[in-house]
């Protein structure tokens, strides 16, 4: 998968539509991510001994990577992501300047 944890993604498609948001963790074999402050739902969690009374929480819900594109903040464009090889190990690159995309982790 291109999108790995840490990145700065732009939701391309959905009701989040344009919004950005910092990618909070990856799922390999469901092909989705969890991006913060996007996909909120209310999740009701039911009574047990560290919360008695219960309660209802906002979290963010998973979206599929195909729904995400990465984004430049310098650009300010979503930007299409290649691989290179150099000194042995493969690393991403910006398809348009073939520059090597910093940040994320394996």
């Amino acid at each position: 998968m291109k999108i790995k944890v840490g990145d700065k993604v732009k939701v391309i498609t959905g009701h989040y539509k344009g919004t950005t948001g910092d990618v909070i963790a990856v799922g390999q074999k469901s092909n989705k991510v969890i991006v913060k402050g996007v996909n909120i739902v209310k999740k009701h969690l039911k009574p047990s001994q560290a919360n008695p009374d219960g309660a209802i929480v906002e979290r963010e819900a998973p979206i599929h990577v195909s729904n995400v594109a990465l984004y430049d903040n310098k650009t300010e464009k979503t930007i299409k992501i290649g691989y290179k090889v150099e000194d042995g190990e493969k690393v991403r690159v910006n398809k348009k300047t073939g520059k090597e995309i910093k940040g994320g982790k394996k």
